[in-house]
């Protein structure tokens, strides 16, 4: 039996087929609302019972930007979970639009809304400052994409936004571009809110974010060119990072070989952030997935252990070739019992992590209350937002600041 276990443990960090993300130069499109494990467009009348939030980072990545670039590689999980923090527990589904201008490598690349935040991340990390340099950028091109080509909720009650961030102004001498009073107004036509962030100060900048987020019925914030985000690490990060990785160890996938290719991009991805993420980041990460809005994230779409613990799916069902390869063999009883193993194993795990999730919250918000960190930071700006934005569609977030 435990050999069957530990070769159950190699399935999930091997499945055999390895499909890349796609890539492109122009637009670069990442869809993993179809691509991904767990990422599919989840039912909006189901979802408006929990609400439904749906973010989308329009995020400048020329040379000039990588401070701020690099603020949101760490702080993108603590975002996630301050938005989860309501009292409805809403899903969260994230987007981005990374944005250059013409003659840089690409001008736009696109990773669509989904509730998998571990593949929208792996993308992220692989964003570095580059180009730029002549001023104005591709920034109507990028709102443009923000708001028609993403997967955005069709509930009434959800709330869509947009933060776009950069330090330089739109072109507005390509005569072949949608301008952003356009495409603002066709946000504006779909419920969108468009909120600004300027880093630096740029006063050419300052104008334009200024009447895009008026415009966009948002709000406009000024940060410095690095973000002023609130980075602290905590005693407790390394070890729910650890404890973070033997979680997703925990996961096994079933069903059809087309099925089990799009799971092999979730399980890559979740490799890659252990791999090469920061402790800080990947505490983050494991805080976000502990909450109710975070099962999305960690279990994805058919995850065995999960379908047949909670009772929504009966281990008889399954087809057997359908199964992760190890389980195949074996009889009945030692499937349930390598189920109800792993079951039990994630359990401890999970309250292991929520008990210094909770210590870590702790000593952040002493830190950042003794150290004045959150005055102005990139953190509470977008708290703010956030918080009388979606109070408007009935959402309540009742903390006086975000999660660090």
């Amino acid at each position: 039996m435990k050999s069957k276990i530990i070769a159950i443990a190699l399935f999930a960090a091997t499945v055999a087929i390895v499909a890349l993300y796609p890539a492109y130069q122009g637009l670069g499109r990442v869809n993993p609302a179809t691509d991904v494990a767990g990422a599919g467009h989840v039912n909006d009348t189901a979802a408006s019972h929990a609400g439904r939030v749906d973010v989308v980072f329009v995020l400048d990545t020329t040379g000039s930007m990588s401070g701020l670039i690099q603020a949101a590689k760490e702080k993108i999980w603590s975002i996630a979970t301050t938005m989860a923090s309501a009292n409805s527990a809403p899903e969260i589904r994230v987007g981005l639009v990374a944005y250059r201008d013409r003659g840089d490598v690409y001008i736009t690349k696109v990773v669509d809304l989904s509730a998998d935040l571990d593949t929208m991340y792996a993308t992220l990390m692989d964003f570095e400052a580059e180009g730029g340099g002549d001023g104005p950028e591709s920034v109507n091109q990028a709102l443009h994409e923000a708001v028609n080509t993403m997967s955005w909720s069709q509930h009434e009650k959800a709330y869509k936004v947009v933060f776009l961030v950069g330090d330089a102004p739109p072109h507005m001498d390509y005569q072949d571009d949608v301008k952003y009073p356009v495409s603002v107004a066709m946000a504006r036509n779909k419920n969108i809110v468009i909120n600004t962030i300027q880093a630096g100060n740029n006063s050419s900048t300052t104008k334009g974010w200024q009447q895009i987020a008026q415009l966009g019925q948002g709000q406009y914030f000024q940060v410095g060119q690095a973000g002023n985000a609130v980075a602290i690490s905590t005693p407790f990060d390394k070890k729910i990072a650890r404890l973070s990785e033997k979680l997703d160890d925990t996961r096994l996938y079933y069903g059809s070989q087309e099925e089990r290719v799009k799971q092999k991009h979730k399980l890559d991805a979740a490799e890659k952030i252990h791999a090469s993420a920061s402790p800080e980041s990947r505490a983050r990460r494991a805080t976000f997935n502990s909450s109710k809005s975070g099962d999305a994230n960690f279990l994805g779409e058919r995850e065995l252990i999960d379908d047949v613990s909670s009772g929504r799916v009966d281990l008889s069902s399954i087809d057997r070739d359908e199964l992760p390869a190890a389980m195949k063999t074996m009889s009945a009883t030692e499937q349930k019992t390598v189920i109800s193993e792993l079951a039990e194993r994630r359990n401890s795990l999970q309250n292991k992590i929520r008990k210094l999730a909770e210590k870590r919250s702790g000593y952040l918000k002493k830190k950042v209350k003794e150290s004045g960190a959150a005055k102005g930071s990139l953190d509470d700006k977008i708290y703010s937002a956030v918080r009388e934005q979606a109070g408007k569609l009935g959402m309540t977030y009742e903390a006086d600041a975000p999660e660090y």
